[in-house]
Formats: structure tokens, sequence, C-alpha cells
């Protein structure tokens, strides 16, 4: 959800069971400022949420889509619980991360991948639900090296 839709960690914290719309393909967001968007459930998402629902999501009644493992077993209480799992989960894989907000940093990785593979940064900010192009631009990590290959010298520069 983070990697793969862009996914903020207080969307993840927020998902109930009903906000995975099945039947249309669809997951539900409650976004910042307490706007809901509809987001296309896709593929492999899909496939992730179904494994974790029928293997791993404890037996509960509550309707959060994600459990803690431990108990008392309720929804995952914070955003930097779920930072907290990313970071846990790429120290296992061996990962540095160069930030302590590992779900965040998901995000930004989406938006520059995106960038790398040509999309525009208004495509982009749709993904991410931004209101703001700045913020957008802010999100995407520009390749330096392939900016050098096309950037024009500097007037008066000798080569």
């Amino acid at each position: 959800l983070l990697a793969r839709l862009g996914l903020r960690a207080g969307e993840i914290v927020s998902l109930t069971l009903g906000d995975v719309l099945w039947e249309s393909g669809e997951i539900c967001v409650h976004g910042k400022g307490k706007q809901r968007h509809r987001l296309p459930l896709t593929d492999d998402v899909g496939k992730a949420i179904a494994s974790y629902l029928t293997t791993a999501r404890p037996r509960v009644g509550s309707r959060r889509l994600f459990i803690r493992a431990r108990a008392p077993l309720r929804g995952i209480g914070s955003a930097a619980t779920v930072s907290t799992i990313v970071a846990e989960a790429t120290k296992r894989a061996g990962l540095d991360l160069p930030c302590r907000n590992g779900a965040h940093l998901l995000r930004r990785s989406l938006a520059t991948g995106m960038l790398q593979q040509g999309a525009s940064l208004d495509d982009i900010g749709q993904i991410l639900r931004h209101k703001n192009h700045d913020t957008t631009a802010i999100y995407t990590k520009l390749d330096l090296n392939a900016l050098r290959s096309v950037a024009l010298p500097w007037p008066g520069r000798r080569s």
C-alpha cells in the first residue's frame, strides 16, 4: 500500500475491512482533510491484502483492516507504528534507510520511480493526491546524471 499505491502511513492505520471494495476493484482511502478517495486495487496489492486476511490477520471483532500482532489485539494505533514496521522490515532485509520515516520514504520512492518511467508531475501528484504542484516537485528526486547529459554548457565556460 505504501510502495505501490503511495498511501500515507496514517491512511493505512485508518483502513477498515469495508474500505476494500473487492467487487469494484477499489480501495477507499481516508486522506488528509477528511477527504475520501477511491483508488484502484491493483492485482498485486489485492493479492497481498487477501493473503494477509486469510493467513496473518488475527480473528478479532475489530473492523480495522490491520491488527496488531501482539496483545492487545486491536487496530494499529498510529502512523508511527507503520513507520516502525517498515524500519524493522528494511533492517531485516539488510537495507540502511537514509531517513527515520521508512513509510514516507516508500511514498517518495514511488514518486521517483514514476518520474524515471516518464510520468508527468501532474500524473504523480494525482496518484499521491497532492493539492499543490510544489509538493509533488519536492517528492520527486531528480536523477542528476540524467540531467547532466541534457544540460547545456554554462555560457562563457570552456569545456
